[in-house]
């Protein structure tokens, strides 16, 4: 039977994808079916129809892999962030460790076995940030996540992975909505005032900042919502982000505080360190800690070394390490995330360290022009990883070591096959779980050139 648009079918779920969708086959056709489970037996109604696949939803499960479970969310069907809810702890694990190994094999061609996963503690209330779009109607401000590809808002103010001083922040920022008629941004208009809320937590110190991102170049009755919103424990800044642009990017270039700080401070593995609305900083300060702390025990730093920390943002992977080399050198394009890391470095008392602003392969020409030559570099690239250019000058620094964190596995395979090209091999691999019940998973890897190799 040739498989249509709108087709019921039984179907066999035996894999799931890098999104966290399950994988079955029909007449040797693959179909993906988010909301499923290896093992799971499912009359699948069919949505999507091309050459080489299909996408389907779940009409009913006839029958339940060993891994599913109920999921505790109510939202979770329908919002596209937790692929894992149905799916037992365990199993997300080996799914993710394996993700992680098939993409250095089949991707990067790299032969190493990847060490055990790191677990993390909790699976709810880990998340120290949340980006929320919102939409008003009759003044009823509805504030969510985006349903799975897709903008359209499935309302949540209590999601599972933040921590409860979130919901209590969304409810401040309804009533100002309400008492002062504010408007929600269209995206097909480009009309409308208030596009996300944007909140961070610190969760060593409690400190809260919360930001309107507009849609507009002014404040609006700011005194109504830090009215709101300083009534809950902990509040430490209140902000307006700028951003009337046409694009998916939440933040603006401009931010201005209306009260308290332009930052809050939290405490990472003994360290304090002060974060900005546009600073990255890891979403998991607990399994953040259990990362940083693998990246320091793979470097094997012996008090000698010049570290390079490319992608630095506020200096968080370096600063930790920095009393166990002789000096620290940072490099992030965000000039609000380097003056943080100064500021970081002057908080912690650090002397050694030097911070700074460019992109990583115009920073890294920099130092190499001025015939600085790292023991170790350490690299944290955003999703995408590293360019040929970078990899150009670093090899060109020839560090004896290279510590690699990354938030994608295929461009992790992808940078470590380029680096192997230039004779840095990855000797050992550990993924971490930063993202519980999504489907991302943190990794990282310590490389040494050739004839460092122990």
């Amino acid at each position: 039977m040739e498989l249509s648009k709108n087709d019921n079918i039984e179907l066999n779920i035996d894999a799931l994808t890098s999104e966290g969708s399950g994988v079955g086959r029909y007449n040797g056709l693959a179909v993906f079916v988010r909301g499923t489970a290896p093992g799971d037996k499912i009359e699948a109604h069919i949505i999507k129809r091309s050459k080489n696949y299909a996408v389907g939803i779940v009409n009913k499960i006839i029958s339940s892999g060993a891994s599913r479970i109920e999921s505790d969310c109510p939202y979770s069907k329908r919002c596209g962030g937790c692929s894992f809810r149905h799916i037992s702890y365990d199993e997300e694990l080996k799914y993710k460790k394996n993700r992680v190994q098939e993409a250095l094999t089949r991707i990067g061609g790299i032969d190493v076995k990847v060490d055990e996963i790191i677990a993390a503690d909790s699976v709810n209330g880990y998340r120290n940030k949340a980006q929320y779009p919102v939409s008003v109607s009759d003044s009823k401000m509805l504030a969510g996540f985006y349903a799975y590809k897709s903008h359209r808002i499935i309302p949540c103010v209590d999601c599972r992975l933040q921590p409860v001083e979130f919901e209590a922040v969304l409810n401040g920022f309804s009533k100002w909505v309400e008492e002062c008629n504010i408007s929600s941004y269209d995206e097909n208009t480009g009309n409308g005032y208030l596009r996300h809320i944007y909140i961070r937590k610190a969760f060593e110190t409690g400190e809260l900042m919360a930001c309107a991102v507009v849609n507009s170049n002014s404040v609006r009755h700011a005194d109504t919502l830090v009215r709101y919103l300083t009534e809950i424990k902990g509040m430490a800044g209140i902000c307006f982000n700028f951003n009337t642009e046409n694009s998916n990017v939440v933040l603006g270039n401009k931010t201005v505080t209306v009260w308290g700080r332009d930052y809050i401070c939290d405490i990472l593995l003994g360290k304090k360190f002060v974060i900005s609305p546009h600073s990255f900083y890891q979403v998991n300060h607990s399994q953040c800690e259990r990362l940083y702390a693998k990246a320091a025990e793979l470097a094997e730093l012996k008090g000698g070394e010049v570290m390079l920390d490319l992608y630095c943002g506020v200096g968080t992977i370096g600063l930790t390490m920095a009393d166990r080399v002789k000096k620290l050198i940072g490099i992030e394009i965000v000039p609000e995330a380097i003056e943080n890391a100064r500021l970081n470095a002057k908080l912690n008392d650090i002397d050694n360290a030097e911070f700074i602003c460019a992109d990583a392969p115009k920073g890294a020409e920099i130092l190499k022009k001025q015939g600085i030559n790292p023991n170790v570099i350490i690299l944290d690239p955003p999703r995408k990883g590293c360019g040929k250019e970078l990899f150009d000058t670093v090899e060109q620094m020839s560090p004896e070591k290279i510590v690699y964190i990354s938030c994608d596995p295929a461009t992790l395979a992808r940078d470590l096959a380029i680096l192997k090209e230039k004779n840095y091999i990855a000797q050992r691999v550990t993924a971490v779980d930063m993202f519980p019940r999504t489907p991302h998973v943190e990794t990282v890897c310590l490389l040494s050139r050739k004839e460092f190799r122990r």
